[in-house]
């Protein structure tokens, strides 16, 4: 059955064996109860539980910033506009599963203790059997819930729940459910699947579940057999520092390497995305920050940073750090802040450096952090594409009196999930908006005289 192409997208339920579509305001079928908890699930696997407890799919309703997201913008934003109140469900299509099936809508706080909590748990995945779209976006789940499990090895058994075989759950199809999203409306505020299919990954038959889910030999269950390739539930990604961490290849090239004071170096910054099979940031890129901190520090001065060169195409002044410039100026009508201005666009990025983004902008066209409430994103995309070189310049002037000795000049990239001015804005732990250094690259210019 194919659902309207809203927010909501579509679900549909099999329970007991009965087909039953769940439409807007609906009154679910479903309890808690007919979803088996995590930690039945540690009964016979163990180990990945342990690892899915550790990553952001059990904390995907739990996480700070989802939380406060929610909680602060998203929930009162539905219940004041009817352009976005299908988000007061949708979110939680995504964020807390197991909440949306059951009708438990809006769930309460994350200190109410509910099996909202469980985020996207061992149940959920496992139950899914496919999708209501060709190409799956906004929660468009197909759940049967009848006892059995989903899996991968035609050869399984189990004691304790019957096992369907699927060859839906090892496909990226299954990620695009979640990852891939249309904002009401109609902007394309997640694309991760779309980006992964229309790159080099997908052609060559590279899924999302062979980078972000390790396979190694070893046993999916307690007293299952050994098996060449059993899927790592650690769902490694942009929150995970260690998959950060030369994502992104940086080089740094000067047209010297020696200089006299009062010349100008013009240096080269190389980015090449050759690890990622989307684009870099990805996801909820209208809070994603990657960008790249150009320092020049001589033998008698301390680092300063170098601003990057221009190259002129429409739009660039959004992916040039200005933290003077104020933006997220709808979140003022959302949370009834009377006269609120914006807070800085930028946070504490450096004034000049380069940052990789896609803007996103509200009914008035202002730069919005709420995706939910985007009408527009497309006129500006400076992210980094899979197997994407971007080449930034820089020209440093060697002061007139600089001292005989080296200039060295650092490039960082860095990375955070949201900007450390919404961090603060919402009072969120430091680590939500803390910089993860990506990759680093020194050059050193002789200063002769």
């Amino acid at each position: 059955m194919q659902f309207p192409r809203c927010f909501l997208g579509g679900i549909a339920m099999v329970f007991a064996g009965v087909f039953a579509p769940l439409g807007a305001g609906e009154t679910p079928a479903l309890t808690y109860d007919n979803f088996e908890s995590p930690q039945r699930c540690t009964a016979c696997h163990k180990e990945i539980v342990q690892e899915w407890r550790q990553s952001l799919m059990a904390q995907a309703y739990t996480h700070p910033w989802d939380e406060q997201e929610y909680f602060k913008l998203a929930l009162p934003h539905a219940l004041k506009d009817a352009k976005v109140a299908e988000v007061k469900a949708g979110c939680i299509g995504c964020h807390s599963p197991l909440a949306f099936l059951t009708g438990d809508i809006p769930p309460q706080r994350v200190a109410a203790g509910t099996r909202a909590n469980e985020g996207v748990s061992c149940d959920v995945c496992h139950s899914i059997t496919g999708t209501t779209e060709e190409e799956p976006f906004n929660f468009s789940y197909i759940t049967e819930v009848d006892g059995s499990k989903t899996g991968r090895y035609p050869d399984a058994k189990s004691s304790r729940h019957g096992i369907k075989v699927t060859e839906f759950l090892g496909s990226p199809k299954l990620c695009a459910i979640c990852h891939d999203e249309q904002s009401p409306y109609g902007a394309w505020v997640k694309e991760t699947y779309r980006e992964w299919k229309a790159g080099p990954y997908a052609k060559e038959g590279v899924r999302c579940q062979d980078c972000h889910m390790y396979h190694a030999p070893g046993k999916a269950a307690l007293g299952g057999k050994e098996r060449p390739r059993v899927a790592r539930h650690t769902f490694h990604g942009s929150h995970t520092p260690s998959k950060l961490a030369g994502s992104v290849d940086l080089a740094l090239y000067a047209d010297r390497t020696t200089a006299e004071p009062g010349e100008d170096i013009v240096v080269r910054a190389v980015l090449f995305n050759g690890k990622t099979g989307h684009y870099i940031p990805s996801g909820s890129t209208e809070e994603r920050m990657l960008w790249l901190e150009v320092t020049a520090a001589g033998p008698d001065a301390a680092a300063r940073v170098i601003p990057v060169e221009p190259k002129g195409f429409p739009g660039e002044e959004y992916t040039i750090a200005d933290g003077s410039i104020l933006a997220y100026q709808d979140m003022g009508a959302i949370m009834e802040i009377e006269n609120f201005k914006g807070i800085s666009r930028d946070g504490d990025v450096p004034k000049g450096c380069r940052i990789f983004r896609r803007p996103f902008f509200d009914p008035q066209g202002r730069m919005t952090i709420c995706q939910w409430n985007t009408v527009k994103n497309t006129a500006i995309d400076y992210r980094i594409g899979p197997r994407e070189t971007k080449i930034e310049r820089y020209a440093i002037a060697v002061p007139t009196d600089a001292a005989a000795g080296e200039l060295t000049v650092r490039a960082r990239l860095l990375y955070s999930q949201i900007p450390t001015s919404l961090g603060r804005f919402l009072q969120l732990p430091a680590e939500e908006s803390a910089p993860i250094t990506v990759n680093e690259a020194v050059i050193v210019i002789a200063i002769e005289k």
